[in-house]
């Protein structure tokens, strides 16, 4: 079993050094950013050698020893923010692929008529239609049933007969197959 040996120097400034005492010595810092001052200010190397190992850190503050990696990590790799939020600043992508517009014509294709040799519409069938039809760019069939599911989602478009109200639909007339 090979032993993994991660070296992630931390130099502090002064004007951090300083800094992070002060955050140690107030009752008002919150303790997750306690700790992390504290493993910073244990683990600094401006001064020569630290005095304490990742190990040694980790057992004073009574923490995982992994968890004084990746706040050292963090630091090193990007700054003294990200260490004391603790989480890298992702560029996240929108999280939701439809917008009440696709929502919108998703129930329009579900309550159309299905395709030649079909009897009705799948999930996987409306998945890749709502693709084909340029709507979006992709969505999984677990999308377009949790969107079908959604109480008073598409039901608020339906009449008292189960079909589309004509002010509805316009969004997507003549876009239905």
């Amino acid at each position: 079993m090979s032993t993994y040996h991660y070296s992630y120097p931390v130099r502090l400034s002064e004007q951090q050094r300083r800094w992070l005492e002060a955050m140690v010595q107030s009752s008002t810092t919150p303790t997750k950013h306690y700790l992390v001052a504290r493993v910073l200010l244990m683990s600094d190397q401006s001064q020569g050698q630290p005095s304490h190992t990742d190990g040694q850190i980790a057992e004073a503050l009574q923490i995982n020893r992994r968890t004084v990696i990746r706040i050292k990590k963090r630091f090193v790799q990007e700054n003294m923010e990200v260490a004391l939020t603790g989480s890298f600043p992702r560029e996240r992508p929108e999280r939701r692929c439809l917008d009440g517009k696709g929502e919108a014509q998703l129930v329009l294709l579900a309550c159309s008529q299905a395709p030649d040799g079909r009897q009705r519409w799948t999930l996987e069938l409306l998945a890749d239609w709502m693709v084909q039809l340029g709507y979006v760019e992709h969505i999984s069939p677990e999308t377009v049933r949790q969107t079908l599911k959604k109480p008073l989602g598409w039901q608020a478009y339906l009449d008292g007969r189960g079909i589309l109200r004509e002010d509805e639909w316009q969004i997507g007339k003549g876009a239905v197959p």
